[in-house]
């Protein structure tokens, strides 16, 4: 991800307050629904270790290669069909990147279907550190930390069967972009999702809705409603805030709006599909990010097993008890 603003919800905030009242007594009028599959926390803390193992997974290096072959193992162990859309993309500094997004799915035949996605490379550099920035971050939080969660995800999908149609993508090519924000830097980065809504891995590609995980393993995460998902998928938002509440991850995720944050969700938007971006914001920091984003400080001592716990389960609930629509 790039970077976020907070000029829209500074109004918002003063028209409004900025706040919602959480759906408490909706919450309590839905009947009671068998138990969901259990989120293994321990399993997803694993799968994050498993790839910054690697180490950076920057494009052209030996780590990006060897953990793209670890992803395409596991989620070809587990999912219906994976494909793999591979080739060169060109970054803003004319860099030719090796690229592949890895594309799984169960029940590739079904018509009702969600999509789950994340990044899984990561930046070259950590101009947000105050060292060494010309060196890469190993990337815990700030993508391997949805992947893991998504990994888990589709292990249960695995065991716990369900005629929904899931698709989950994990998008290359996500974090090469200009060091400088502003509206010039925003397609420089998500060059693998830019690729994909171009190209989709199904020829008239659709889904109901698209569910983005970036950023969401730290310790003492906190979720607002990003700017663009309120605007362009709000009734996604409000099915994973209230699912998040049901099962007791308010603490998580806020009824709070958010800034606008230029992510693989902004492109997905662009082919119809209407989608958000669980990501943790922090208003009171110079970035609006936690305070490791883009350093050296993103490595696995900022992951939370109750954090990834939180995210994982609402959005086996979100596939289980709403069967995803």
């Amino acid at each position: 991800m790039k970077y976020i603003s907070y000029i829209f919800v500074f109004l918002l905030l003063v028209a409004c307050g900025g706040k919602e009242k959480k759906p408490q007594e909706q919450i309590q009028k839905e009947k009671q629904l068998p138990s969901l599959p259990d989120f293994n926390a321990d399993s997803a803390f694993a799968f994050v270790k498993a790839q910054i193992d690697f180490g950076p997974r920057v494009p052209n290096t030996i780590a990006h290669i060897n953990c793209g072959d670890y992803l395409i193992s596991k989620m070809s162990n587990w999912c219906d069909t994976v494909i793999v859309q591979s080739g060169t993309l060109t970054a803003f500094d004319d860099t030719r990147l090796n690229f592949r997004n890895i594309i799984s799915s169960f029940n590739p035949q079904s018509k009702k279907r969600i999509l789950f996605f994340a990044h899984w490379d990561t930046r070259p550099w950590t101009d947000q550190d105050t060292a060494n920035t010309d060196k890469p971050s190993l990337g815990a939080d700030d993508g391997a930390s949805g992947v893991a969660v998504l990994m888990e995800i589709t292990r249960q999908l695995n065991i716990h069967k369900t005629d929904l149609g899931i698709d989950i993508i994990f998008f290359d090519a996500e974090d090469w972009g200009m060091k400088d924000g502003g509206p010039e830097a925003e397609d420089s980065y998500c060059l693998g999702a830019q690729y994909w809504i171009k190209k989709p891995h199904v020829k008239d590609y659709t889904a109901d809705y698209g569910i983005l995980l970036d950023m969401v393993g730290a310790y003492n995460a906190t979720f607002r409603k990003e700017g663009l998902s309120r605007t362009q998928a709000g009734f996604v938002v409000d099915k994973v805030w209230q699912m998040a509440t049901r099962l007791g991850y308010s603490g998580y995720f806020l009824y709070e709006d958010g800034g606008w944050v230029t992510d693989d969700h902004v492109y997905v938007n662009k082919i119809n599909i209407p989608s958000i971006n669980i990501i943790n914001s922090k208003p009171g920091t110079k970035s609006g990010f936690v305070p490791h984003w883009h350093t050296h400080k993103d490595n696995l001592e900022v992951i939370d097993r109750n954090t990834l716990k939180a995210v994982g389960q609402t959005l086996i609930g979100i596939v289980f008890w709403t069967e995803g629509i």
